[in-house]
């Protein structure tokens, strides 16, 4: 899986650079989950909150390292070594790997574009079926307004607002949408959700790909194995600011919003532009 070969190829490649690195600062809100390492690089992720885990249950309780209270403080690659089956770790994992790549991101030769959102990027010149996976409401609204044939893969349809209902496609019908489209636009949820890699296999190679949202900013290179070509992330650049946000329950506009992260996108090919 994507999460998981991403963390192997960071580990086998870049170990060296974080050995003795620990999580200086930990905040799981409601929307998002928000880190601070010792090095200073922060993360976010989509909260993946498990509904299901019975809190009053004796045999559900745990006190180990990784748990409230003890966070703070723990070596990141420990982290990854931990075996844990809560939803709610996949998205501190996600965070963590996620400030270790804005790090590997800054120091190394990746195409990084600043200040940019994926959609821009992308050629509209000529009419254009795009699929969105997820409710991205300003996408949706963009591209509604334009000639291209719009359709939203979701699995509930209340995602959607009111007068964007009829774009509705029931997410069991993926395998029929994706190959036909020629734009496919993922957020970045689905590596929480550990959907990404079944809806990447139904997609053509030529098609052009984007993941997009603060749950993808991991290093791009399996992704980019896996024929994406833009991936849309978030560089955090203010901690204090995130971590009040967070806490505050918000969503990852609200880090633009507050002028403590910016867009970047991670290029896969210089053919990728405007293709």
């Amino acid at each position: 899986m994507i999460f998981q070969e991403t963390n192997q190829l960071l580990k086998s490649k870049y170990s060296k650079y974080f050995e003795n690195i620990t999580i200086e600062k930990i905040e799981i809100g409601i929307l998002i989950t928000a880190v601070k390492l010792s090095n200073g690089y922060c993360g976010v992720s989509s909260s993946n909150l498990d509904s299901t885990i019975n809190l009053s249950s004796k045999q559900k309780r745990n006190f180990g390292p990784f748990t409230p209270g003890n966070i703070a403080g723990q070596k990141v690659l420990d982290l990854f070594q931990y075996m844990d089956n809560e939803e709610i770790m996949s998205s501190v994992k996600l965070a963590v790997l996620s400030a270790l790549s804005s790090f590997i991101i800054d120091k190394f030769n990746y195409n990084v574009l600043e200040d940019k959102d994926p959609f821009d990027l992308l050629d509209l010149s000529e009419p254009k079926t795009i699929t969105l996976v997820g409710a991205f409401e300003t996408y949706i609204r963009r591209i509604d307004e334009t000639k291209h044939k719009i359709q939203v893969l979701e699995l509930n349809k209340d995602a959607l607002r009111d007068e964007h209902k009829h774009l509705f496609v029931p997410a069991i019908n993926a395998c029929k949408v994706l190959p036909n489209s020629d734009i496919i636009i993922i957020t970045g949820l689905t590596l929480v959700n550990n959907t990404i890699d079944e809806l990447l296999n139904l997609i053509p190679s030529e098609k052009k790909v984007i993941v997009v949202g603060p749950s993808i900013s991991i290093l791009p290179d399996i992704l980019f194995q896996r024929n994406v070509n833009i991936i849309g992330s978030t560089m955090i650049f203010d901690a204090d600011k995130m971590f009040k946000i967070v806490s505050e329950a918000g969503a990852a506009y609200h880090l633009f919003h507050h002028k403590c992260a910016k867009k970047i996108c991670l290029i896969n090919k210089e053919e990728d532009l405007r293709k």
